[in-house]
């Protein structure tokens, strides 16, 4: 009883303070929605009534402060304010607001000696300094932002405690020189900063001309004073990747492996971005670095060298110019690979990859079909290999014309992996394979099905097949255009693109003026790529665009056209108005959203 007794009267005693906190909240609310409208006067006598209930509460005052000016009242905000630092002295932020009073009176010398007062009262009380800075910052006063930060450590003891701070006070001034001088104190001072700090000048210094040289420019100057500092290179590896300078940055990680002893692990993740960024050279020249100078002692020695083959594979995928004796030296490095490795389930990437070498780029197809048969028997490769290998291996038959090997491979994963995303990709296979045969009902029959696959990329493939053969299928009593189109894309998968452009020549002579001809400039365009002959593949891509304007194909020319140009030609000032005709003229194109991506970043905006 006396514990029910105690809580009814600890309630009954609180009870008032509670309803005048809900009260007070709720008024608050009101004064502040006064000042959203506009109406001052209001949101001053309201924001005063607060205030005089409770002056120690600072939203009460500098809400009742800042109604006092837009009110220009100045002389009840001095009365306002003087009061403020009557009654707390050590309140230094009520001096800024003094300053502000007379600044927005133009009496501007009156206001900075109420600045440099306030600094000058400082103790070292670190909040105290916090609240100061962050008041000038309200009031973009950067300058003696950083005064109050600089005369904060030295009253602390305490050299770069603020540092941080003041990087962001010089940044807001758009002072590069002595923001990454603050930063990189702030890193000296908690190395655990790093991250964060990189993260923050990643944001901010492209906004800032020459801020990146500002930075490696005092990193040089501060590993000279101090170079056993192992965060003065790293910070230049850091910088140098921003900039996609990978050859510099390789310079500096290597110099830390070294120091540090880290067994290549640095210089492996470097080369690893450059691939991804297509810095190839740089890759290899950092994967060469682990296998060359750490040698087999560094747990990235196998990944090294299987990453340098990889590198210049992708370097031919990307369009790399080479000549027969290179793709001969590649072919030679592979098999000192297999060799030294063995040819197993561990190597089964190296053994894909130099099969694909041996049939795109060597013109081997027997021994790109011997390597994949060992490959297929293979002890102990999984399922998913397992797969990849044979549809491989079924592309590899096709070109070499044993259709029925083929399709018997591709029937094999179909059967294996039934809902598996390459379980669709070889029933796709089979699909085009009856189209390439002339199949056309069997083929638009497996085509409607593969349309809901859960792979994204065979969806789209099986969608674009099947509306080409609605398209064009019947367009002529027999059939036959069709049939030798078909044929034609069958030949030029096989690498036969001489007898394939002559049969499709055939075409525009039998059957002039059929709607297959743009689909033939297409598939010649396509050829000129991958053999990198970008003159004949935009010239066949121009015939679309002017010759077939209501066509299904044009922004798809228009879109090839624009790449070839922009990364292929380095001309982006002829890319950016074909990316501009796409988003003016085929605005429901598939190509809108990447086509205006690109134009905007030729254009300089950013995005």
């Amino acid at each position: 009883m006396y514990k029910y007794l105690f809580l009814a009267l600890f309630i009954s005693a609180i009870s008032p303070t509670f309803g005048q906190s809900f009260n007070n909240a709720q008024k608050a609310r009101l004064c502040l929605q006064y000042y959203r409208n506009g109406e001052f006067e209001k949101a001053a006598a309201c924001f005063e009534e607060l205030h005089n209930k409770d002056r120690s509460h600072d939203y009460y005052y500098e809400r009742y402060l800042s109604a006092l000016f837009e009110l220009e009242n100045y002389k009840t905000a001095e009365k306002v304010i003087r009061r403020a630092i009557k009654a707390s002295p050590e309140k230094l932020e009520r001096r800024v607001d003094y300053g502000r009073l007379y600044a927005r009176q133009q009496e501007m010398e009156k206001a900075e000696k109420e600045y440099k007062r306030a600094i000058k009262e400082l103790t070292g009380n670190q909040i105290q300094i916090t609240r100061l800075a962050n008041a000038f910052q309200r009031q973009d006063r950067h300058a003696e932002m950083v005064a109050t930060y600089e005369k904060g450590e030295k009253l602390l003891g305490q050299p770069g405690v603020f540092a941080y701070q003041r990087g962001n006070a010089h940044r807001l001034a758009g002072n590069p020189e002595e923001m990454v001088k603050a930063y990189l104190d702030a890193i000296e001072a908690v190395p655990g900063r790093l991250t964060n700090i990189q993260a923050f000048l990643q944001r901010y210094l492209p906004e800032m001309t020459g801020s990146y040289e500002v930075l490696k420019t005092e990193l040089f100057r501060r590993s000279q004073k101090d170079a056993n500092n192992s965060l003065y290179p790293e910070m230049l590896v850091w910088v140098y990747v921003q900039e996609e300078d990978f050859e510099s940055a390789l310079l500096q990680a290597r110099a830390l492996d070294l120091r540090l002893q880290e067994n290549g692990s640095r210089v492996y993740k470097l080369a690893q971005m450059a691939l991804n960024e297509e810095q190839y050279q740089a890759a290899l020249d950092a994967f060469a670095y682990i296998v060359e100078e750490k040698g087999k002692s560094s747990i990235y020695y196998i990944n090294a060298k299987e990453q340098i083959l990889y590198t210049k594979r992708k370097q031919l995928s990307k369009g790399f110019a080479y000549t027969e004796e290179q793709l001969r030296t590649l072919e030679g490095e592979y098999k000192a690979f297999l060799k030294e490795f063995g040819q197993n389930a561990g190597t089964y990437g190296i053994m894909k990859q130099l099969a694909e070498l041996e049939a795109l780029y060597l013109n081997d197809l027997g021994q790109a079909i011997q390597i994949l048969k060992a490959a297929v028997e293979m002890p102990r490769l999984d399922r998913q290999r397992l797969a990849e290998a044979k549809i491989q291996l079924g592309d590899y038959f096709l070109m070499n014309q044993e259709v029925w090997e083929a399709s018997l491979l591709y029937s094999q994963v179909d059967k294996d992996q039934k809902d598996s995303p390459l379980g669709e990709m070889a029933r796709y296979k089979n699909a085009k394979l009856s189209y390439y045969k002339g199949d056309f009902e069997w083929a638009q029959d497996q085509l409607e099905i593969l349309k809901g696959a859960s792979s994204e990329l065979i969806s789209n493939d099986a969608i674009d097949v099947s509306v080409f053969i609605m398209e064009h299928y019947n367009l002529d009593t027999t059939a036959n255009s069709m049939r030798l189109f078909a044929q034609a894309e069958l030949k030029i998968f096989q690498h036969r693109f001489e007898e394939a452009f002559s049969q499709m020549d055939s075409i525009k002579l039998l059957y002039k003026g059929h709607g297959l001809e743009d689909d033939i400039h297409f598939a010649k365009a396509k050829v000129f790529l991958q053999k990198l002959d970008y003159s004949k593949a935009l010239r066949e891509l121009e015939q679309i665009v002017a010759n077939y304007p209501e066509g299904i194909l044009v922004d798809n020319a228009l879109f090839q056209m624009a790449q070839i140009y922009e990364e292929r030609l380095n001309q982006p000032e002829k890319a950016m108005p074909l990316y501009e005709q796409i988003l003016m003229e085929h605005m429901g194109s598939y190509f809108t959203v990447e086509a205006r991506k690109r134009f905007r970043k030729l254009r300089g905006d950013g995005v």
